[in-house]
């Protein structure tokens, strides 16, 4: 079983995980160290909550009908 959790880790190595797991044994895993700096696709999708406020209205999808195909 693969599993992403998210963690932080400190200057001295240290990890820290950002949700508690409970495994039934001790497991090896992979760290992946990310840029200090969010990605666009980090970016994206902590927008799209406030952005979605704004997009679905009824005005918006109006604005946007001619794109739709015919029904």
């Amino acid at each position: 079983m693969l599993r992403a959790v998210e963690a932080i880790i400190d200057e001295r190595g240290n990890v820290r995980l950002l949700e508690e797991i409970v495994l039934p044994s001790s497991r090896r895993a992979i760290v992946t160290i990310l840029e200090e700096t969010p990605l666009i696709e980090e970016i994206t999708l902590l927008s799209e909550a406030a952005l979605a406020e704004d997009w679905n209205r009824p005005e918006e999808d109006e604005a946007w009908s001619y794109l739709q195909p015919p029904q």
